[in-house]
C-alpha cells in the first residue's frame, strides 16, 4: 500500500514564481502541489484541509511572512496549525531573523535559488518534520545538542619581537651614523 501524496502549499511574491516552483515540486510524484495568490484563500484552504509544507515569501505584498506564519499558529480553527514553513528572501537581516524564529519559520531560503534546491529543502523537512507542537513554545528547528562554540579571544596585536618572518624582506643597507671628528 502507498503512502497518501503530501500537500505542499505555495504562496510566492508574484504568480509566475508560485507557478513556476508549484511546476517543479509537483515534478515528484509523492507531493501534490496547492498554489495560492493570496493569504485570504490559503487560509480558508487551511481551515477545510490538512497541508503537509507551507512555503511562503518574504518579499510579497501585504503582511509579512512571519505575521502570517504567527497568524497560523495561533488560529485554533486551522486544520494544519503546526505545519512546517520554508521562507524565501532575497536577503536576511538580523530582525527578519528573529521574527523568522519568533513566527515558527522553520528555515529560510534566499533567493534567487534554483527551484530544485526548494525541491531538496521541501523534501528534508518533509522527512525530518521538526516543528513542536506546543503552542507558545519555539518552533524552529531543535538545537539542543549543537556544538558549544568557542568564545571568541582578542588576537594579541603583533610585536617586533615575534618570529616572524617577513615575506618580502627588507635588504637595503642599514644607513650608517656619521662619525664626525
Amino acid at each position: 500500500m502507498s503512502e497518501p501524496a503530501k500537500v505542499v502549499a505555495i504562496i510566492a511574491a508574484n504568480q509566475a514564481l508560485t507557478a513556476l516552483l508549484g511546476m517543479v515540486v509537483a515534478g515528484d510524484s509523492r507531493l501534490k502541489v496547492r498554489q495560492f495568490d493570496s493569504e485570504l484563500s490559503l487560509i480558508a484552504y487551511m481551515r477545510l484541509a490538512p497541508i503537509d509544507m507551507l512555503v511562503c515569501d518574504f518579499d510579497r505584498e501585504g503582511r509579512p511572512a512571519y505575521e502570517m506564519v504567527e497568524s497560523i499558529r495561533l488560529n485554533g480553527s486551522l486544520v494544519s496549525q503546526d505545519v512546517p514553513v520554508i521562507a524565501l528572501t532575497r536577503t536576511i537581516t538580523p530582525p527578519m531573523r528573529h521574527q523568522a524564529i519568533s513566527a515558527g519559520i522553520d528555515e529560510v531560503v534566499i533567493k534567487p535559488m534554483s527551484p530544485r534546491h526548494l525541491l531538496q529543502r521541501i523534501q528534508a523537512r518533509l522527512r525530518t518534520r521538526s516543528v513542536v507542537g506546543v503552542l507558545g513554545g519555539y518552533r524552529g528547528p531543535d538545537r539542543r545538542n549543537r556544538l558549544a562554540t568557542p568564545v571568541p579571544q582578542p588576537v594579541p596585536q603583533r610585536r617586533e619581537t615575534d618570529n616572524v618572518i617577513p615575506l618580502f624582506p627588507d635588504r637595503r643597507k642599514p644607513p650608517q651614523p656619521h662619525l664626525d671628528a
